[in-house]
């Protein structure tokens, strides 16, 4: 899995300054980890040349700023004049027209339209009844789309993958997007400049990147889902209740990080056993530098186990296993019952459904193709650095099924040998991986997966299942 870079600001930024952060003015902060938000302050920095509707946004901005307040930030940011979230619709048809062409699969409407199975030669495909690219996926590379036709002359920006699908992103790459570079946990904002368009991606970015690029003078394209930006608005309620965030969900993931910057009080745990670690802690107390140590990489600066989890609020990244979010957000309700009494719990205990719809519907789909148990082997396919493919996968492994993730056809070679990740990251080879008789492949896609993808995997399998027979491939099992 690959994490999100951290992000701080450059000279005269009012993020917080380069002497006291110790970073260089010419590139953005390296780290192990992603940074701790930065507080806000005031004293926006102005370009040398500004019209009036910089000056009014510059002030809009530093007003928010000096309220202290993340949430009236954000509003004022989203507001602007350049800041859009709704895409163009002088494009949208000729966008629509173009990603049918690209994206659409005619193997996968006919396995729609026979109740989701198909038979080639031995081969059985089983296909889950939810899959594939989510609504708030398509929107986001719709709207991309529309930014490059929308401005055909300007330079175009995204800050970090569009979603988590590579052949997606090296289309975007083949129109002229360019992705903001990054090595590791290090991200360069130094080249963009004003005038330029910068497209937020559907995990979102952080409040202090979008206050950057909105004080630079950038036109901002937000492609950010809209059941992450719930999350935020969540977050805000947590603050408002004097909640400290808890966030199920994966530090070093690119809405992770963009979440926990629209938090002032947060801690990532990534399971249901960090999450007992936390609930043992606020019930009988522990090695308080223990602790520190093992959430290093995922707490809000200044973060006090003695005093920040005296009452929590929970959220998670979208993309997260529901069963999980929803065990977790059990586990804290009954801690905090157990420690303060049922009396305070309403004081010590906010939790709000913040799972998307289009995660838990591909997760309840996978449980009912594993339940059927008619399936020889399950092929989930989607980009490696996906979350919500990962847990799709890890469904599979603890139902005991065979299965193998890989993020495009290159990863199926043709003498029946497949190159393919388990849900804990790790890579695998396996020679011989496709049984020559007839076989029952269940089959599913992460929500950034095209269907042409799938398509062209599924194809792939076909073809060795016939070379396998001693079928010439083109002639008939």
């Amino acid at each position: 899995m690959t994490s999100s870079p951290a992000f701080a600001a450059t000279a005269g930024s009012p993020l917080r300054p380069l002497e006291a952060a110790g970073l260089r003015s010419s590139a953005f902060v390296s780290t192990s980890r992603p940074c701790p938000p930065p507080p806000l302050v005031p004293g926006l920095s102005l370009p040398s040349t500004r019209n009036p509707d910089d000056v009014r946004r510059s002030s809009t901005l530093r007003m928010a700023a000096e309220e202290n307040s993340k949430r009236a930030l954000r509003r004022a940011i989203v507001s602007g004049d350049k800041f859009n979230r709704k895409g163009f619709k002088d494009t949208a048809e000729l966008v629509k027209a173009e990603m049918t062409t690209e994206f659409t699969s005619e193997l996968i409407a006919e396995l729609r339209a026979a109740a989701y199975t198909v038979v080639r030669g031995g081969v059985t495909v089983k296909l889950a009844k939810a899959y594939g690219f989510c609504w708030g996926v398509e929107r986001a590379v719709a709207m991309a789309y529309e930014t490059r036709r929308q401005f055909p002359g300007e330079r175009i920006w995204i800050t970090n993958e569009i979603i988590h699908n590579p052949s997606v992103n090296a289309r975007l790459r083949e129109m002229g997007v360019l992705f903001v570079p990054q090595e590791g946990m290090v991200k360069d904002l130094s080249g963009v400049a004003a005038g330029d368009v910068v497209i937020l991606p559907a995990f979102g970015a952080t409040l202090e990147e979008m206050q950057f690029l909105t004080e630079t003078g950038c036109q901002i394209v937000d492609t950010t889902c809209p059941w992450v930006s719930k999350v935020w608005g969540t977050l805000d309620k947590h603050k408002r209740a004097a909640c400290t965030s808890v966030i199920h969900g994966k530090w070093g993931h690119e809405e992770t990080i963009a979440t926990a910057s629209f938090a002032d009080k947060y801690l990532v745990v990534a399971n249901m056993t960090e999450a007992q670690y936390v609930a043992d802690y606020i019930l009988g107390g522990g090695d308080r530098d223990e602790f520190l140590a093992k959430f290093s990489n995922a707490m809000s600066a200044g973060f006090d186990p003695d005093t920040d989890l005296s009452a929590v609020g929970v959220a998670n990244q979208t993309t997260m296993l529901k069963s999980e979010t929803a065990a977790i957000g059990k586990l804290f309700e009954k801690t905090m019952l157990v420690r303060y009494g049922p009396s305070e719990l309403a004081k010590r205990f906010v939790a709000y459904d913040t799972i998307c719809d289009a995660t838990q519907e591909r997760q309840d789909a996978m449980v009912e193709l594993l339940d059927a148990g008619d399936v020889d082997l399950v092929v989930v396919i989607g980009g490696f650095n996906s979350s919500n493919t990962s847990h799709l996968q890890e469904m599979a492994e603890h139902a005991g099924v065979t299965s193998y993730w890989v993020d495009s056809a290159d990863c199926v070679a043709p003498e029946n040998r497949i190159r393919y990740r388990s849900s804990d990251g790790e890579e695998h080879v396996v020679d011989g991986f496709l049984p020559a008789g007839p076989v029952t492949i269940g089959v599913t896609s992460g929500a950034s997966t095209p269907d042409r993808v799938v398509e062209d995997v599924l194809e792939r399998l076909f073809m060795i299942h016939k070379l396998s027979a001693g079928v010439p491939v083109g002639g008939r099992a």
